[in-house]
C-alpha cells in the first residue's frame, strides 16, 4: 500500500474522532501532579519519592537494598548538582524534579532523535528534518495533493527557527526538544499561543471570537441538544476568558487561557526538600545530608520488610 493514501486515511480517522459531539477538545497546558500519592510525610514519604524520582524510577529504588539505594542517591546528587560546587540548590532540585517528572518527553525525543539525524553528526538540521519528515509530499507533482500538509511543513520551519536559539539552522539535542515540545520552554510559549490561534481562527481576523472557541471543542452537526459542559464554556468565555469584554480574545487572553499560571508543584516539593534535609540550615544540601536522610528521596522501608510483606500477602491470599 502506498503511503500518501495511508496517511490520509489515518487523518480522516482522526478528524472523525475528534469531531465527535460529546467530546470535549482541552487546549490547556497544565503541569501535571508530582504524584498521585497523599503528601503526607507523618505517614510515609510516598509523595517525595515519586516527586523526587519519578514514577517508574522510584519503583526501582523501592527494591534496592539500603546500601544500593544510598549509593545511586550519591550518585543522583552527582547529577543533580550542576554547578559542580559540592552543593544542591533550591533551584538546582527544582530543575531535577522537573527532569524527572518529564521523562517521557526525552524519551520521545530520543526515539525521534536517530530517525532525523540523518548524517550522525549529533545535530538535526531543518533540511534533515524536512526531508525525512515530508520529503515523500515535496516530490509530489500534484500542487494541490498534500496541500495542508506543505502548510504543516511551513508552521514547523518558523517553529524550528524559534527553537533554533544560535540561528546556525541546525538543532541539538535541547533544541530540538524545544521544538518537538514547545509548550515545556519559556522561549516557546509565544508560538504555542500564535499556533493555537491560527486553528481556531476561522475567519483569519487575529482574533478568536465565541463561535470560534466554542467550534473548536464541540461539533454541533447532527446534534441540536447541546450538552451542559458547552453552555458552561460560554459562560467561561464571555466571564473570564473574554477580559476586555470586546467579545474576542487576543493574543495575551489566550494566552492566559492556554497556558495559565498553575502553582508551581516543582518549586513547592523543592524547597519542602531542601528544608526538611537542611541540617545546618545554609540554604543548600551536601551530598552527605541527602545521603543521610535517604528515606525522604529514595526508600524509608527496608527491602527485607518489603519481601516479607509480600509473602504475607500471598500467604492469606492462597492460604
Amino acid at each position: 500500500m502506498e503511503l500518501r493514501p495511508l496517511v490520509m486515511c489515518f487523518a480522516l480517522c482522526v478528524v472523525y474522532a475528534t469531531s465527535k459531539p460529546t467530546e470535549k477538545k482541552d487546549r490547556v497546558h497544565h503541569d501535571e501532579l508530582l504524584s498521585n500519592r497523599d503528601h503526607d510525610d507523618g505517614d510515609n514519604f510516598d509523595y517525595d519519592h515519586e516527586a523526587f524520582l519519578g514514577q517508574e524510577e522510584a519503583k526501582t529504588f523501592d527494591q534496592l537494598t539500603p546500601e544500593e539505594s544510598k549509593e545511586r542517591l550519591g550518585m543522583l546528587v552527582e547529577r543533580i548538582d550542576e554547578d559542580k560546587d559540592g552543593f544542591v540548590s533550591v533551584e538546582e532540585m527544582k530543575r531535577w524534579i522537573k527532569h524527572a517528572q518529564k521523562r517521557w518527553i526525552y524519551d520521545d525525543v530520543d526515539r525521534q532523535w536517530t530517525g532525523h539525524d540523518l548524517n550522525g553528526d549529533g545535530l538535526v538540521s531543518w533540511e534533515e528534518y524536512k526531508n525525512a519528515t515530508y520529503g515523500y509530499i515535496l516530490d509530489d507533482p500534484d500542487p494541490e495533493d498534500g496541500f495542508s500538509y506543505r502548510q504543516m511543513m511551513s508552521r514547523d520551519e518558523r517553529r524550528f527557527k524559534m527553537a533554533d536559539l544560535n540561528t546556525d539552522g541546525k538543532a541539538n539535542k535541547e533544541e530540538f526538544t524545544a521544538f518537538l515540545h514547545p509548550e515545556e520552554y519559556d522561549h516557546m510559549k509565544d508560538i504555542v499561543v500564535l499556533e493555537t490561534m491560527e486553528d481556531i481562527d476561522k475567519n483569519g481576523d487575529g482574533f478568536i471570537d465565541l463561535d470560534e472557541y466554542i467550534g473548536d471543542m464541540y461539533n454541533q452537526e447532527g446534534d441540536p441538544s447541546e450538552p451542559e459542559w458547552v453552555k458552561t464554556e460560554r459562560e467561561q468565555f464571555t466571564e473570564f476568558r473574554d477580559k476586555n469584554k470586546d467579545g474576542k480574545m487576543d493574543k495575551d487572553e489566550t494566552r492566559d487561557w492556554i497556558l495559565p499560571s498553575d502553582y508551581d508543584h516543582a518549586d513547592a516539593e523543592a524547597k519542602h526538600l531542601v528544608y526538611e534535609s537542611d541540617t545546618d540550615k545554609d540554604g543548600v544540601l551536601t551530598r552527605e545530608e541527602i545521603v543521610d536522610n535517604e528515606k525522604l528521596f529514595t526508600n524509608d522501608v527496608p527491602v527485607s520488610l518489603q519481601y516479607m510483606s509480600t509473602r504475607t500477602i500471598k500467604f492469606k491470599c492462597f492460604g
